[in-house]
């Protein structure tokens, strides 16, 4: 994997590129937000660790700025805020995770290999995941259905690409939590009923059936649908 580090502490940007480029992976690292963007927008990156307060625009700025161009690039948000409000405020710009300073090396590099697992898209394969009228465009990681655009989340959309990916399967909220949120703590399993009722309302706004199966005491299962 490419990864972009974009970090203003450069003592520890350079641990980070050190660990990461043990791991074989190439890294390139920018120390301010507008340098940072200008790398990301290149779109050469699998994974960007980028932290939250950077000079000349901070990391939600960027994680928007990325969405908004709609590239393939898995977004590790990286912060000494904890509260909850600002780990949402930070997905919702459009970061797939967060991890709060200080943290542990082993799970910084664990994250990271969870969100390049998830947004690969080896040489080769579809750029697309299809169910019924269902379709995720994994390059633009963008969805729609029926042929009409879904305005999703960022976690709306890996939930929805995690339930695309098992047609059928049920799915438990302990599956469903390690993949979306990967290794977020203190996630409590109500949270996917939150968004699978998010999610919900999205996919049925044009009248169309709900494709999401609830599995009493259990989890979730997406049933098929005809285009």
């Amino acid at each position: 994997m490419r990864i972009l580090v974009i970090e203003d502490d450069r003592r520890l940007a350079r641990l980070i590129q050190t660990v990461l480029e043990g791991e074989h992976f190439t890294v390139d690292t920018a120390h301010d937000g507008e340098t940072g963007l200008e790398l990301a927008l290149r779109g050469a990156h699998d994974v960007a660790v980028v932290d939250w307060m950077l000079p000349g625009r901070d990391g939600p700025a960027i994680c928007r700025a990325v969405r908004a161009a709609r590239l393939p690039v898995a977004v590790l948000l990286l912060t000494a805020r904890g509260q909850l409000e600002d780990r949402v405020a930070g997905l919702d710009s459009g970061a797939d995770d967060y991890l709060v300073k200080p943290f542990a090396f082993d799970e910084l590099l664990a994250r990271v290999r969870a969100l390049g697992r998830r947004f690969a898209v080896a040489a080769g394969a579809p750029d697309e995941v299809r169910v019924g009228g269902l379709v995720l465009d994994l390059r633009a990681h963008t969805a729609r259905r029926a042929e009409q655009p879904l305005d999703l989340t960022s976690t709306e959309w890996n939930l929805l690409e995690y339930l695309m990916r098992h047609p059928g399967q049920t799915l438990t909220r302990q599956q469903i939590l390690d993949y979306v949120w990967s290794y977020e703590r203190d996630v409590q399993p109500t949270l996917v009923d939150v968004y699978v009722s998010y999610l919900r309302r999205k996919l049925s706004a044009a009248g169309r059936p709900d494709p999401i199966q609830t599995v009493r005491g259990v989890g979730y299962r997406l049933e098929a649908e005809r285009a």
